[in-house]
Parts: C-alpha cells; sequence; structure tokens
C-alpha cells in the first residue's frame, strides 16, 4: 500500500473514511459496531493490495473488531449518559460473550469466507423480518429468563456470531433483548455496551490468531489486523457515533424498529450478491 500511487491511494483512504462515517452512524443509531460496512470496504481495499485470498476475510473481520472499539466505546458512553443502560444484564452476559468471542476467533481463522457470509444473510434477513413485520406477538416472555444456563447462551451466541462477522453483536442482542419485552432504547444501549467487550476481545483474539500467517500480511500489520485501516477508519466512526445515538432518541418506537430492519435486509442483500457474484 505504500508503494501505490498517491491517487490510488487518496481513493482508498476515502473509501475507508466514507465508511467510517456510515458506521458511526449505525453504531449510534442501532447499537451495532458497523462491522456491515466495514468488512465489505476493507475487503475490497485489502483485494486492490493484493493480500492473499486466504487470509484476506480474516484481516477484514480483525481488523474490523479493532475499529470498532472506539466507536464502540463513545457509543457506549452516549447510551449510558441517556441512562440507557441495563448495568445488571450487561453483567450477566459479559463472561459469556467473552467466551464466544474467542471461540469464534478460534473458528474464523480455519473456516472460509463462504461460511461466514452465509451465516450473515440467515440472521441479518430473521431479524430483519422481525422488526419489519413483527408485533407484540414475536414474544418470548414478558421478561428476560432467569435461567443462568439460558442467558449464558445467549451471551456465547451474541460473542459467536460477532466474531465470525467482525461485527459488534448489536443486531442479535438487541432482537433477544426486544423478544423478552424490554424497550427498544435500553436494548440498542445494552448492545453498544456489549460491543465494547465483543471489540477488545476479539481483537486480540485476532492479533494472536494470525500470528502464524505473518508473512501473508500487508504492511504494518499484527496478526489479522491492519493498523493502516484501524489508523484511517477508527477516528472518524468513534466521532460520528454520538450523533446516531442522538438520532436515536429522535424517532418514535416504531420508526426505530423499521429502520433496524430495513437496514438488515440490506445487509443480507448485499451478502447474497457476495456469494453469487
Amino acid at each position: 500500500m505504500l508503494g501505490m500511487p498517491a491517487g490510488e491511494l487518496a481513493l482508498f483512504a476515502a473509501m475507508i473514511i466514507a465508511g467510517g462515517i456510515a458506521t458511526g452512524l449505525l453504531a449510534g443509531l442501532f447499537g451495532v459496531g458497523g462491522g456491515a460496512v466495514i468488512v465489505p470496504v476493507l475487503y475490497e481495499v485489502f483485494r486492490l493490495m493484493h493480500v492473499p485470498e486466504e487470509v484476506r476475510m480474516q484481516l477484514c473481520v480483525g481488523t474490523s473488531l479493532a475499529i470498532i472499539i472506539p466507536t464502540s466505546i463513545r457509543s457506549f458512553r452516549a447510551h449510558l449518559a441517556r441512562g440507557n443502560l441495563p448495568v445488571a444484564i450487561l453483567r450477566r452476559w459479559a463472561l459469556p460473550i467473552i467466551a464466544g468471542v474467542v471461540i469464534g476467533g478460534l473458528i474464523a481463522a480455519v473456516a472460509p469466507p463462504s461460511v461466514f457470509k452465509a451465516s450473515f444473510v440467515v440472521v441479518a434477513t430473521l431479524l430483519g423480518f422481525k422488526f419489519l413485520f413483527g408485533t407484540g406477538h414475536w414474544t418470548l416472555g414478558s421478561q428476560l429468563p432467569t435461567s443462568r444456563v439460558l442467558m449464558t447462551i445467549y451471551g456465547l451466541v451474541i460473542g459467536l456470531y460477532s466474531a465470525l462477522m467482525g461485527v459488534g453483536g448489536g443486531a442479535v442482542s438487541t432482537v433477544i433483548l426486544t423478544l423478552y419485552g424490554q424497550p427498544i432504547l435500553p436494548a440498542i444501549g445494552l448492545s453498544a455496551g456489549a460491543g465494547v467487550l465483543i471489540s477488545l476481545t476479539g481483537t486480540v483474539s485476532f492479533m494472536l490468531a494470525g500470528l502464524h500467517d505473518q508473512a501473508l500480511m500487508p504492511p504494518l500489520s499484527l496478526g489479522y489486523v491492519s493498523l493502516i485501516g484501524f489508523v484511517l477508519m477508527a477516528p472518524v466512526t468513534s466521532l460520528v457515533a454520538p450523533l446516531g445515538a442522538h438520532i436515536a432518541h429522535a424517532l418514535s418506537k416504531r420508526k426505530l424498529e423499521v429502520a433496524f430492519g430495513i437496514f438488515l435486509l440490506l445487509i443480507a442483500v448485499r451478502f447474497v450478491f457476495s456469494l453469487i457474484g
């Protein structure tokens, strides 16, 4: 990358910055880390940098998790300041989420890219339809389960999903909470808090997992994390995240649900085209 013409380098930087703006808005608006935007942007950048196919997707996912760190922290703080963070639930999920991320990092290091994409299509489609067409009948209960085992499983699923997709876990955690009768804004706030745990744990996991492939990495990379991608995108996403949180509080509950559903279905369509392309 350092040896590329100035025009191409400027184009790469512009793509990453544009993706960073979209990522920051999504992080604050929906409590998601924005990996669904970051990963495809980075994939094209790394393709043009001639990063080998066998490590390209892992590098995208690991770098995405690193970029999400400051974004998730700012989104988390913005929702916390507005009183939207159910701290007790976050504490119950903390260790299972971390464990799920570590497991996901190990799987992501060896699984083919199609596994990540297909999984994302299924999950995003189901969740998107739930928010677009679901009503009060789409529930699993009026309150979160008291079963420690079930809550642990939910935390593991959130962490595993996030590590495989390079996302902050907001989509799954938000839906789980709303299916149990939790209001959408506190659910989004908790998702932002979970994103902090996921991004920090995931970044370290992917750095360590990629050390054996260090020779295949582009310049200024540590394991499956590109420090160049992190430096260019992270500041933008971090600065824009509070604006997304502000917009979330200006929308009605139903408008926020519809926007979230459309967002998820657009992600699913993007990955479908990626699989068949």
